[in-house]
Parts: structure tokens; sequence; C-alpha cells
């Protein structure tokens, strides 16, 4: 698919979800923090490909309205108002100040209601990861607009976030972190740790106090150095293989992210690239070797496919950035021959993207169910720079 018939499709996509989610027009909005995330890039990516401004206001607006949704209690809660319990003057200056919901359809579990594993993936709370990835499309809009507020909110997540989500267990020094916390960070919801969430602290941090140090004088943040430090230390000794579509994906995009830092001089772990894309490539091989990608849509989850998709498009784009290595990538040489291989499998990316752009599998209802995130992941794929690059 060319560039202008991938933009065009991306703006049918977009213009449908901001309408059937109750953004155009703001009514009775439906938000869901992932697929918000990744829907502000794709709308800054159809700005900056079109020059349309009305893309530009909408990515505006969904931050608003994520904001004055998720950054307050549901309605079927007992409490009331903003997480952080700011009045609408000072929230509306601090949105992000006690994190943001995930959006799901039920509550949280109550502290004395009984673990259902089958029913927690359907409660509400905060995930870290879906934190990152909405502190992700904040520092991508302050870069858009040049406005330095979007990226200071992404840091006063990231510092809510990071402290809340972190502890020390008392059988060791190493620092740990909850997979899922309650809706007001007071305690933890799923204790297990989530494979990625140290990794994905590490990079979006360095990326924040990157875009931070660009505006220290007209707009100080806090500073990020010892969670970025704390979440390094975390992620020491971890293995990063996985055989999940999503994972590998998320892993390729995460060394996307990371070399635009290290050119940029704002990462220095150059040795952690390498090992994680290696894990990305031993588990693109098991991946493929399986059958998932010759099953019926029935069986498929676009989302998580699509989750590659994305990371394979990075996979060039990285191969592109390495032409002209800084000295900080010491090991650019090795990255190179990896990256070679991983070029093998970017056939896979389209073909995820035409089994999915079909009308008779946009008909299952592993498609109907997730229409929103489905959508939203399929146009991030199509025009992923929106999502990809660190730079207008």
């Amino acid at each position: 698919m060319d560039q202008e018939t991938a933009a065009a499709t991306v703006r049918d996509i977009m213009i449908a979800f901001a309408e059937r989610t109750g953004l155009i027009p703001a009514a009775a909005p439906v938000r869901y923090l992932w697929t918000d995330a990744f829907a502000v890039c794709n709308f800054l990516g159809l700005y900056r490909k079109t020059g349309e401004e009305r893309f530009q206001r909408l990515a505006l607006d969904l931050i608003d309205q994520v904001h004055r949704v998720l950054g307050r209690h549901r309605d079927d809660d007992s409490r009331t108002g903003w997480l952080s319990g700011l009045d609408d003057a000072d929230a509306a200056k601090h949105p992000t100040a006690a994190g943001l919901r995930i959006g799901k359809k039920l509550n949280e579990r109550g502290p004395m209601e009984p673990w259902d594993e089958r029913l927690e993936w359907d409660r509400d709370g905060q995930y870290f990861h879906y934190l990152t990835k909405w502190m992700h499309a904040l520092s991508q809009t302050g870069t858009v607009t040049g406005d330095p507020t979007y990226n200071r909110w992404a840091v006063e997540l990231a510092k809510i976030a990071y402290a809340k989500f972190t502890y020390v267990p008392s059988s060791g020094t190493t620092p740990r972190m909850y997979w899922k916390m309650s809706i007001d960070l007071s305690r933890p919801l799923v204790p297990a740790m989530g494979d990625r969430d140290a990794l994905d602290a590490v990079i979006v941090f360095s990326e924040l106090r990157l875009r931070a140090q660009k505006h220290a004088a007209e707009a100080p943040s806090p500073d990020l150095g010892g969670d970025i430090a704390g979440a390094a230390k975390i992620c020491r000794n971890m293995r990063w293989d996985t055989e999940d579509p999503l994972g590998i994906g998320g892993l390729l995009c995460d060394v996307s992210t990371a070399l635009q830092l290290t050119r940029a001089g704002a990462f220095g772990d150059p040795k952690l690239l390498e090992a994680l894309l290696m894990s990305a490539g031993r588990g693109l091989v098991q991946f493929m070797a399986g059958d998932a990608l010759r099953a019926r849509a029935a069986y498929r989850l676009a989302f998580r496919e699509l989750g590659l998709s994305i990371g394979l498009h990075a996979v060039a784009r990285m191969q592109d950035g390495l032409a002209d290595s800084p000295a900080q990538i010491t090991n650019a040489d090795r990255l190179r021959r990896i990256l070679e291989e991983l070029m093998k499998f970017l056939p896979v990316a389209a073909h995820i993207e035409d089994f999915w752009r079909k009308p008779e599998n946009e008909q299952a209802e592993s498609w109907t169910a997730h229409r929103d995130i489905n959508d939203v992941m399929l146009a991030a794929s199509l025009m992923p720079d929106a999502f990809l690059s660190l730079s207008p």
C-alpha cells in the first residue's frame, strides 16, 4: 500500500473511531487508556501528514477527554471527583497527578472481594504499561505542538506511577513492581510483576527527561534520574524472551525508541539493546514456527498481531538509523547483523495488515468485540512513524 492510500485509510479509521467513542461530537465518551494513547499518536501523525488542523485538534481534545474521564473516579463508584482529590482548577493544571484509570468495563475488585483471575481482566484499576503508553503520547504531543505542558504532565505521571508501583520486598534489596494497582494507587490488585514494566520505565522516562531538558529554563519538570536508575536496577538479570506477538512487537518498539535516544545522547546501554533484539529474534522464530497466522480470524486477536506488525515496521527504521551511527553505539556492527536477520520477517507485517483489512475478517467476533483497539492498532501499523518517531 502506498503512503497516500495508507493515510487515507488511517483517516477514515480514525474519524470513525472518534465518532464511535464520543470524541466527535463530545458526548457519552468511551475511553480506554491503551487505545487512546495510540489514537493520540495517530491523530498527530495525520496532522503532520496532511497539515489539517482538525487532526491536531482531535489529538488535543482526546487528551483532555481522557484526563477528564480516566483521571476521575467512575460513575458507579461511591468516590467522586478527580483521583488526585484536587479541585477542578488545580486538577486542570495537574491532571495526571494521581495516575489514570485503565477504563475497563467493571469496577475494581474491592479489598474484601475474592480473587477471580478471569474476572480481573475486565476490572478497572491502573496498569503501569498503559501509563507509559500515555506518557509517550503526551511527549509526542509536546513535540508536535511545541507546548512543554504535555511533557510536564507526562513527567508528573511518571513520578507518581513509579513511586506507587515499585516496592522493595522484605526478602531482598532489589525493587520490584506490581503489575496492577487500585484506582487510587493505594493497594496492589495483581502483585506479580509485568515482564517489561521496568524496561518501559527506563526507556520512556529517558524520553521524557530528554524532552524536559529542552525546556528546562522556561518550564522546569521534576527530575527522573533516580527513577530511571531504580528501574534499570530492576532490569538487571531479567530475561526478555517471549512468544507473544504483542510482546515481541513491544520489544522492537522499545529498541527503536532507545536507539533514537542513544543518537541524541540520552541513553547509554547499547548492550541492553543487543539483548532485546536477540530476544525479539528468538521470539519471532518461535512464533512463526507455530500456526497462529494460519488460523481463521475467529481464533486470533488482531490487536496483539498488529502490535507485532508495528514492531516490525520499526526494524527497517532502526536499520536506516544505524547507517550513520554515533560513537555512543559501540556495538553498531552487531546490531546491524541482528537487524539484517530480523529484516527477513518484514513481509509478516504486510501479511497481518492485509488479513485484518479483509471485510470478512473484520466481521469476526474476535474483531468486533475489540473493535476500538483493533482499529486504532491497525491505523498505527499502516502509519507507524506517528508512534515510532520521536521527532516531527
